[in-house]
């Protein structure tokens, strides 16, 4: 009786263990109303937020902070923190937005003063006004090339395909302007001076501009390829019948149509290479190619203001033959050099708090 006795007490406990075990994992699969009802509350918030803080982040182009708001684990005593920080973001867009008002206002206001003068001078002198336009048009694009190779050379950072489709960019604007020299834009001497003078100026404008805001720089670029997408678009209208009559300049043929066109396709970041091959059969055919390249150009300044937004058409096909990564400067993630003084100056409080709840 002893030995049963202890027995059945030793087994009564372990029965009763093993009857209560079950219950432990219980809550996690127990509908509970009261636990359904009040652990939701802090997912949807999270939800709701994450989605209109990540737009908010694309748009400030500050991929740091990206992986921090979509976190797979979000507790209770984290949501307040996400509040401040998703007010902070909110605060930092809002003057973002309003830094890009103003640097939109300026360069409209810019592109509408050159427009006024050339308007001015250039009433009833078509191919003399789209001279001075195309020497204007290809500056920008050296000029950028210009200041990323300032970059390479201090080691910084380097940018094939923006390299790549800059000069491709400015091989375009070059034959445009060979083609109104063959149409007889440059014949005055007071014209060579306006557009080579405006050049000089506007060469040194947007390197100053490139390195304070790439932003700015392609959208004032933008500004102006989108007004010469116009002028042309008028003349071709209002012209139209009569320059069907007229037979296409040798250089226009020789470029639209010759054989090596990977430039031509390069600078067209917005199709696929191969997709667009002109046929040159007549002046009419010309300025309508011209006036296509020029809206070609918009998309490409336009893609531009986002930063690492661009790639050059080609660099699909070759990336089975990019060069080792010995060879080749690591890319710092910067804008410019004032984007760079930004980002070395910004408290990286965030940042360590970031790597630590990602892990």
């Amino acid at each position: 009786m002893s030995l049963s006795s202890s027995a059945f007490a030793i087994s009564a406990p372990s029965f009763s263990f093993k009857a209560r075990r079950p219950k432990t994992p219980l809550p996690s699969s127990f509908q509970n109303p009261l636990r359904c009802n009040s652990t939701p509350s802090v997912p949807p918030l999270s939800r709701k937020l994450h989605p209109v803080k990540a737009t908010i982040l694309q748009e400030d182009e500050e991929d740091v902070f990206v992986e921090k708001s979509f976190r797979t684990t979000s507790f209770p005593g984290n949501g307040i923190e996400e509040v401040e920080e998703s007010r902070g973001n909110s605060s930092s867009s809002s003057l973002e937005k309003w830094v890009i008002k103003v640097e939109q206002s300026v360069n409209i206001f810019l592109t509408d003063s050159v427009i006024k003068i050339l308007d001015t001078l250039y009433r009833d002198r078509d191919y003399a006004r789209f001279f001075v336009l195309e020497t204007i048009a290809r500056v920008p694009y050296f000029a950028f090339i210009s200041v990323l190779h300032m970059y390479e050379s201090f080691g910084w950072w380097r940018r094939a395909d923006y390299l790549k489709v800059h000069f491709a960019e400015s091989w375009n604007e070059m034959h445009h302007l060979l083609i109104m020299e063959e149409l007889g834009g440059n014949s005055w001497w007071f014209d060579r001076f306006l557009a080579q003078h405006i050049a000089i100026f506007y060469y040194f404008m947007t390197v100053f501009m490139y390195t304070l805001s790439p932003r700015m720089a392609y959208h004032f670029s933008e500004c102006v390829e989108s007004h010469a997408f116009e002028t042309y678009d008028k003349f071709i209208k209002a012209q139209g019948d009569e320059l069907k009559k007229k037979p296409a300049p040798e250089v226009a043929i020789k470029y639209y149509t010759g054989g090596d066109l990977y430039l031509f396709d390069e600078f067209q970041t917005d199709r696929a290479p191969c997709s667009r091959r002109p046929k040159i059969e007549n002046l009419y055919d010309v300025f309508m190619n011209i006036r296509d390249d020029e809206a070609e150009h918009c998309k490409t300044m336009k893609a531009c203001q986002t930063h690492g937004n661009l790639r050059s058409p080609h660099s699909y096909e070759e990336d089975g033959f990019e060069d080792t990564p010995d060879c080749m400067i690591p890319e710092a993630d910067c804008e410019g050099i004032v984007d760079c003084i930004k980002k070395s100056l910004t408290p990286q409080v965030k940042q360590i708090r970031t790597v630590e709840r990602n892990r």
